[in-house]
C-alpha cells in the first residue's frame, strides 16, 4: 500500500473534524481525538474554531486575519462546544468571535476577519530560494529512523498523518527524542495535505491553520539545543494568522519559520507561508511558553 494511500482517513478524519455539528444558531460541537501522549493539539481548535466562525459568514467573504489566545489546555476526552458572536456584518467586512467551551469554561478565543474579494495594490517579499520538496525527504520517515526513540513517541511519529512535511535544513538526529545540537533560529519546511482536497476555500484555510501551529513553536528551542520533547515545559499561548493570496493545501507549501526573540519564559516565532510558484499566501505570528522544567 503507498504512503498516500495509508494516510488517506487520516486525511478523511481531519475533514470530519472541520465538519461541526451545528447544534443552535451560532453554537457548534466539534469533536476530539485521542492519543495517549497527546492533548488536544492546538492547531486542532484553531482550525474548527475557524471553521465555526465560516459557518455564520457568507461563503463569498473569506478570512483574511484570525488572532487566537489559547487559555485552557484542551481535554481530548470530550467534544469542544465553540460559540460564535456575530461582530459586525459591514459591506466589504465581516467581524466574528469565537469561544471554544470543555467543562463549562472557556479554552480559547478566537476573533476572525473576513472581506470580499478586492483588486488593490500588490507587493510581497521574495521566497527564499530552497531545494524542490522532491529532492527531501519525507520527515516522518527520518524521524523514525531515531534508533532511542520509546515505543509510544515511534508509534505517534508513525501513525497516519493527513499532512506530509519535509524539512529543508532537516531535523538531524534525536530531533523529537530529547537535546539536539543548537543552531540557528531558523526553519524551512514544505507541506501539503497527504490527498486531493474540495475546492471550497474556507476549508484550504482552516487546514493551514491547523498545520501551521504542528512546528512553529519548535524554532524557538533551536538556539538552545532543546525539542519539544526534552526537558522544558512547551505550550502556545497565542496565534495570529493574516491570508493573503489564494492557495490550496494540497499543493507543497513553503513554511519558512524563524524566532527573533526568547525571553521570559516566552519564545516568539514568526512564519511565512509561499506557494510553490513564490506567492507569498500567508503570514503567521505566535507567542509560546518555553519554560525549562
Amino acid at each position: 500500500m503507498s504512503s498516500e494511500s495509508a494516510d488517506a482517513p487520516a486525511l478523511a478524519r481531519l475533514l470530519a473534524l472541520l465538519d461541526l455539528e451545528k447544534i443552535e444558531e451560532n453554537l457548534f460541537r466539534g469533536a476530539c481525538p485521542h492519543h495517549r501522549i497527546q492533548r488536544v493539539f492546538g492547531g486542532q481548535v484553531l482550525g474548527q474554531a475557524l471553521a465555526a466562525a465560516a459557518r455564520t459568514v457568507d461563503p463569498a467573504r473569506l478570512c483574511h486575519s484570525l488572532h487566537a489566545y489559547f487559555l485552557r489546555p484542551g481535554d481530548s476526552r470530550i467534544p469542544i462546544l465553540y460559540q460564535v458572536e456575530r461582530s459586525r456584518d459591514g459591506g466589504s467586512f465581516t467581524a466574528r468571535r469565537v469561544v471554544a467551551i470543555q467543562h463549562g469554561v472557556p479554552i480559547f478565543t478566537l476573533a476572525a476577519s473576513f472581506q470580499v474579494e478586492e483588486v488593490g495594490f500588490e507587493h510581497q517579499a521574495a521566497m527564499p530560494v530552497v531545494p524542490p520538496p522532491e529532492d527531501l525527504e519525507d520527515d516522518r520517515q527520518a524521524l523514525l529512523r531515531d534508533p532511542v526513540l520509546s515505543g509510544d513517541l515511534r508509534d505517534w511519529i508513525g501513525r497516519a498523518q493527513a499532512f506530509e512535511t519535509r524539512s529543508v535544513i532537516g531535523r538531524g538526529p534525536r530531533a523529537l527524542s530529547g537535546d539536539r545540537a543548537p543552531r540557528a533560529a531558523i526553519d524551512h519546511v514544505w507541506l501539503r495535505a497527504r490527498g486531493a482536497l474540495p475546492d471550497d476555500p474556507a476549508i484550504h484555510r482552516a487546514l493551514l491553520a491547523f498545520v501551521s501551529d504542528t512546528t512553529l513553536l519548535d524554532t524557538a528551542l533551536l538556539p538552545h539545543g532543546k525539542s519539544i520533547f526534552s526537558d522544558v515545559q512547551v505550550a502556545s499561548l497565542d496565534h495570529a494568522m493574516w491570508f493573503h493570496r489564494p492557495f490550496r493545501a494540497d499543493d507543497w507549501l513553503l513554511y519558512v519559520q524563524d524566532s527573533p526573540s526568547a525571553s521570559g519564559a516566552r519564545g516568539f516565532n514568526r512564519g511565512a507561508v509561499y506557494a510553490r510558484d513564490g506567492r507569498l499566501v500567508a503570514s503567521v505570528a505566535q507567542e509560546g511558553l518555553i519554560r525549562p522544567r
